[in-house]
């Protein structure tokens, strides 16, 4: 199965480490012709640049568009549309998480939660699906949790957010029915990114080794998990480029699981 994203152009926000940058280097992979690549400032996307330049020296030098806006604010929505002002494949990646005994979680953090993992991306796919709908052609990702579904105690924010997520994505798909365009949510489970590890660490602690701290982590705070690991991002990111190509034509207002099996249910 080829995936070939050849004349596309994409944007990945919140794209400068985890999985976002996963999805960053699968989709340059992939042939598209511009890839943006989001963050809030010109060191970290620089940085991010070079290590996916690095990662795939076979990717022509001008696919990768600085991206630097946080797209979280007005002004930040209005600099990543000047930047890439129409494209074909839009990957809502930015996310915030932390952990938060639930009665002490404040109204500005509630505020905050929504304003960057909802409206972030609202704003972004408000802009550009009309776009896509009017060229006949266009992909929206938005990339959830497993917290969509079953809410973490220590961060019902958290997953207040990303199960929002899940209502947007299908509310699109639906403005976009019959028009050629498809607008589907990712449910990705508990990922091993360098923000995963801190949010280990605080609950199992420092003295572990890595490997044995992972282990607990799971035992304890996801035993539902089928695959009894974290996913590395790439899985993540092989599966958004698979929906974000002519290939997954017939996949639309979905909520695709690449969770390791850590939703308990048999639907997706």
């Amino acid at each position: 199965m080829q995936i070939d994203l050849s004349g596309k152009r994409v944007l990945v926000t919140g794209s400068t480490q985890g999985i976002g940058l996963a999805i960053v280097e699968q989709l340059a992979a992939a042939g598209a012709a511009a890839v943006g690549v989001n963050g809030r400032s010109e060191e970290s996307v620089g940085r991010a640049v070079a290590q996916v330049r690095d990662a795939r020296p076979g990717v022509p030098a001008d696919a990768l568009v600085p991206v630097v806006a946080d797209v979280a604010t007005d002004e930040g929505f209005a600099r990543a549309v000047e930047a890439m002002p129409d494209v074909d494949v839009l990957v809502n990646n930015l996310g915030i998480f932390e952990s938060r005994p639930a009665l002490e979680i404040t109204d500005e953090e509630w505020r905050r939660f929504f304003e960057v993992n909802v409206l972030a991306g609202v704003r972004l796919t408000r802009h550009h699906l009309p776009r896509m709908v009017e060229r006949g052609w266009g992909r929206v990702l938005i990339v959830a949790s497993d917290s969509a579904v079953v809410t973490p105690v220590e961060m019902i924010h958290y997953g207040m957010s990303k199960t929002a997520l899940l209502a947007v994505s299908r509310g699109f798909a639906k403005e976009a029915a019959g028009s050629g365009v498809t607008v589907n949510s990712v449910i990705a489970g508990p990922t091993h990114t360098g923000g995963v590890e801190d949010f280990v660490r605080s609950l199992v602690g420092d003295d572990l080794p890595w490997d044995e701290a992972q282990r607990e982590f799971m035992r304890t705070h996801r035993p539902q998990s089928l695959l009894q690991r974290l996913i590395e991002p790439s899985k993540i990111a092989a599966m958004v480029a698979y929906l974000g190509s002519p290939l997954a034509s017939a996949t639309t207002g979905g909520a695709v699981r690449v969770d390791g099996g850590y939703v308990d249910a048999i639907l997706p």
